[in-house]
């Protein structure tokens, strides 16, 4: 895999993901997310209701489009998705991965026990994209 496209994921925090809807048209949604470059996985906050947490349970099939700030350099990785458990507890496995996941995007919460209450009072949980293949425009 082209480590010049990877490093792109590395450099940004928003993306467009891309599930699959019924019908074969793909669903597109501005997400934050975390790229682990040592183990290949995208990780998204999302809550259980949306579509594409739908779609991805239906069809782990999914794509990840991230583009430099010029728009001249862009990557798409794709890959199958995994899903945490739905939040039910402020202390469970999959609150704590939400906040490993909040703390790559954007650094410490002021409230960390609120923000675990929120993650479990909407339903969240943590979308795990395994990088299998990319494709893109590098960096000049």
């Amino acid at each position: 895999m082209d480590e010049e496209l990877l490093a792109l994921l590395a450099e940004r925090k928003l993306g467009v993901l891309a599930t699959l809807k019924r019908d074969g048209r793909p669903q597109m949604s501005n997400v934050m997310y975390a790229y682990d470059s040592a183990r290949r996985i995208i990780r998204i906050s999302v809550t259980a209701d949306r579509a594409k947490t739908r779609n991805l349970v239906r069809d782990p099939r999914a794509s990840f489009h991230v583009s430099s700030e010029d728009g001249w350099a862009w990557t798409v990785a794709e890959g199958d998705a995994e899903l945490t458990a739905v939040a039910t507890d402020p202390h469970d496995d999959a609150v704590e991965e939400l906040i490993d996941v909040f703390r790559a995007i954007g650094g410490e919460h002021s409230d960390w026990d609120e923000y675990r209450a929120a993650m479990v009072a909407e339903r969240r949980q943590v979308v795990r994209i395994n990088v299998e293949h990319a494709y893109g425009q590098p960096r000049r």
